[in-house]
């Protein structure tokens, strides 16, 4: 007997009910210019080792570059960035013209104005439906103060 599946507008409106926190997921491609996309997918995992995942879109051009990449970094993303989390949510020919970012000692890309910076090495990749799990071993991290930017129910939300 199979079970049914709930359709994908009844899975959108259930998990939507559960608020998120946005953030930028950057990295290098081989020719050294930088990539980076929005999710909201990010799972801590493990705390020892410290293991982090994260859902990467195989229709986004960042998927084969960040599948391959030996580390990849996070930005955490501030309640002010709205625009720039929509910003990498759009296709943009090139998203990182006019943005503030940094090199990290790694290389790594790191957003200006995140509440937190969190770098990681590529452990291991999942196959899961229409995306690819990434599983990252957190190697460098930087937090900040400030609010989150938050996603609830198909848009952006501000804590109170």
């Amino acid at each position: 007997m199979k079970i049914a599946e709930v359709d994908s507008a009844q899975f959108r409106q259930l998990l939507g009910r559960f608020t998120t926190g946005v953030v930028v997921v950057t990295v290098r491609a081989p020719d050294g210019h930088p990539m980076g996309m929005t999710a909201n997918s990010l799972a801590s995992v493990s705390l020892v080792p410290p293991l982090i995942s994260i859902a990467i879109d195989k229709s986004a051009r960042i998927h084969p570059v960040v599948i391959e990449a030996e580390t990849f970094a996070l930005s955490i993303l501030s309640a002010g960035q709205e625009a720039l989390s929509r910003r990498f949510a759009d296709p943009h020919d090139d998203r990182f013209d006019g943005i503030g970012y940094q090199l990290s000692p790694r290389q790594n890309v790191l957003l200006d104005g995140a509440l937190a910076h969190i770098e990681c090495e590529r452990q291991a990749q999942f196959d899961a439906g229409d995306h690819t799990i990434l599983l990252g071993r957190v190697i460098a991290g930087e937090a900040h103060g400030g609010r989150p930017l938050t996603y609830f129910r198909g848009g952006y939300a501000a804590l109170a």
